[in-house]
This record gives C-alpha cells, sequence and structure tokens, in this order.
C-alpha cells in the first residue's frame, strides 16, 4: 500500500483525511489539486508532502505550454510559488521545491520537463530510505518491554516511506521486543485517534488511545518509558516543530526523568534557522478546534485559536534520530557535523 505514487499523467494518494473510516485512493491530475490536497491534509506529514509537491511541480511541468525555455520557467515559476504558499512550516516542502527547481537547468524543455519527473521520483526514493535506516537505528534505543507514548502521526501515511516516530517502533517491533504503544487522540484534527492507532493496528502493535490531556497522568504514573514524536522542522540549535502539544509532552517527560525522543530524516534539518523562535508556524482555520467531523462543539460566534504547531526547544529533547545516526547535545555542533558543514 503506496500512500503517494506517480503515475505518469497522475498522482495517486490515500485520501487520509477519509480513514479510518475508508481507505479512499484519489487521483489528482493537475498541481492545482495536489496543491489542495496538501491545504486540506489530504497529504500531510512533513516528509509525505515534500514528495507530493515534487510529484506535483513534476505533473505541473508536463501540462504547461511554452514556446520557448523563458516562458516556459516563468510558468513553473508559478507552479513553485503555488507549492510554497500551501504550508509553511514543514522544510521538507522547501527543501523538494529547492531541488525541483536545480532540477529545470536543462538545456531544452523536453529535457526539463523529464529531468522534474525524475527528480521527483528520486526525492520520493531518497526519502524511503532516509526513513528505513533512521528506523532500524532508532530502534536501538527502544528496550524490551517499552510503553512508549507518541503524538500525531509519524508513520508511513505521514512519510511516503517507512515512517519516522512510527518506523522506529515498526523496527523494534520486527526485532522482536514487546512493545505497546500510548497514542493521543491529537486534537485538533485526530491524526493521533483516527491515523497512528490505525496504522499501529496494520501491523498488530499493542496500541493504546487517550485523549491529549491525559498524558501527564500517564506519564507521572510511571506507565511511560519514553516519549517519541516526528518533526516538520528542526533548527541549527536543535528547537524542533511538531504537531501542537509536542512541547507540553516535553515538559512533562523532563519534569518526570523520562526521554524524550525526535526521530526525522536531515530533509527535516534546517541550518538557515538559529532557533525554532525562527520557525514559522502555520495557523489554521479556527473550525477545525470549535468543530469536529463538521459538527459544531462550541457556541456561535466563540472566539478560537488554531496554531498547527509549536515548538520544543533543545534543552527538552534527550536525543535526536536520523538516518544518519542519533545525535545528543550539543545540538548546534552535532547539526553541523551530520549535515557536513562544519
Amino acid at each position: 500500500m503506496k500512500p503517494i505514487e506517480w503515475l505518469d499523467s497522475k498522482i495517486k494518494i490515500i485520501d487520509q483525511t477519509q480513514l479510518p473510516g475508508k481507505l479512499v485512493f484519489v487521483e489528482l491530475r493537475s498541481y492545482a489539486e495536489v496543491v489542495a490536497a496538501i491545504k486540506v491534509l489530504k497529504v500531510r506529514g512533513a516528509p509525505a508532502v515534500g514528495v507530493a509537491a515534487a510529484y506535483g511541480i513534476a505533473l505541473g511541468a508536463q501540462n504547461i505550454k511554452a514556446e520557448n525555455k523563458a516562458k516556459f520557467l516563468s510558468q513553473l515559476d508559478k507552479i513553485l510559488h503555488a507549492f510554497a504558499a500551501s504550508r509553511p512550516t514543514a522544510v521538507n516542502l522547501f527543501a523538494a521545491i529547492d531541488r525541483m527547481k536545480k532540477a529545470a537547468s536543462a538545456a531544452d524543455i523536453a529535457t526539463i520537463k523529464q529531468a522534474l519527473i525524475d527528480e521527483a521520483k528520486a526525492i520520493h526514493a531518497d526519502e524511503e530510505a532516509a526513513t528505513g535506516r533512521l528506523s532500524r537505528i532508532g530502534a536501538g534505543l527502544i528496550k524490551d518491554g517499552f510503553v512508549i507514548l507518541t503524538h500525531c502521526n509519524a508513520g508511513p501515511l505521514a512519510t511516503a516511506g517507512y515512517g519516522t516516530a512510527l518506523g522506529v517502533i515498526k523496527a523494534a517491533a520486527e526485532q522482536g521486543k514487546r512493545i505497546e504503544v500510548i497514542a493521543t487522540e491529537t486534537r485538533p484534527l485526530l491524526q493521533g485517534a483516527r491515523l497512528t492507532t490505525w496504522e499501529l493496528m496494520q501491523e498488530n502493535i499493542p496500541v493504546t488511545l487517550i485523549t491529549d490531556s491525559m498524558a501527564g497522568y500517564f506519564i507521572n504514573r510511571g506507565k511511560v518509558s519514553c516519549v517519541l514524536l516526528g518533526a516538520d522542522r528542526i533548527a541549527a540549535n536543535g528547537d524542533t516543530a511538531n504537531k501542537i502539544g509536542s512541547y507540553t509532552l516535553a515538559v512533562l517527560a523532563k519534569e518526570n526523568g523520562i526521554p524524550f525522543y525526535v526521530a526525522a530524516p536531515t530533509s527535516t534539518i534546517d541550518l538557515s534557522l538559529k532557533s525554532g523562535a525562527e520557525i514559522p508556524i502555520e495557523e489554521r482555520n479556527p473550525d477545525e478546534v470549535t468543530h469536529i467531523g463538521g459538527i459544531r462543539l462550541a457556541p456561535r460566534g466563540v472566539t478560537a485559536a488554531n496554531p498547527a504547531f509549536d515548538v520544543t526547544p533543545h534543552k527538552y529533547i534527550t536525543a535526536i534520530i536520523t538516518e544518519k545516526g542519533v545525535i545528543r547535545k550539543p545540538y548546534l555542533n552535532s547539526l553541523k557535523r551530520l549535515i557536513g558543514e562544519e
């Protein structure tokens, strides 16, 4: 089952908004449809968004009608800007856009069109390889008998590969370790309740669903061995943006003396940002807070806020798991060495 698949004249995706009730595959036939799918979270998760955007750019390029290279590149630039405006926080999106822009440097239009397809496929393959490696590496931190608390969704659906946080969990289970997972519901869009539990049940990994506000209870009662999350952007000092509520879990983990791990491919690291204070945080429609499944829960007229992400300061992070190894403090030096910029 592939969450994202290139089919020459179209892109096939799993519509994540339909899960777990229905497993629905959607075919996207224009770049505008891919942009829309990203915005409404039919495709979501930092690595998966990057992969979908790369395929969307390649798809859009195939449909450009231009008499010369200059006009072709001008129209391609509009496509790139459309994807850049779709979601601001996940750096994988912008890394994919940069790679696709560089791939458009060939001599003629036909060559550029093929180069964009090839580059999009390479981006997908890179994410698949990276998440597979980091999952096997991260499994070394998971001991037999661990109960792992995770937040939001960081499995194959979110990565178009093996998974990050859920990939580590799957790899540990494949090694024969007896593990259990506690998954938060992840309000307001319930990615934990809808997607993480579904993916873990497909793998026959024991999972218990809790509301977000129950996490402190379970951690304080000694029922959690570690917290393990994915990431949408990691700044140069190790500050990490992830789904709203991640910062709260990091503080709870620190207070109660349990490890807080972040699992992410190096494509999620953004050394251009000195700290998490520079990470742009997406503000989504307040209706996602006042409604669930289209049903209003709050009184009409109430003010609602809906930041999609928060930033966990690096001091709360025990280790960052990547496909190049597990790194620890001081993150500024470790991340630069990891990326090869020191």
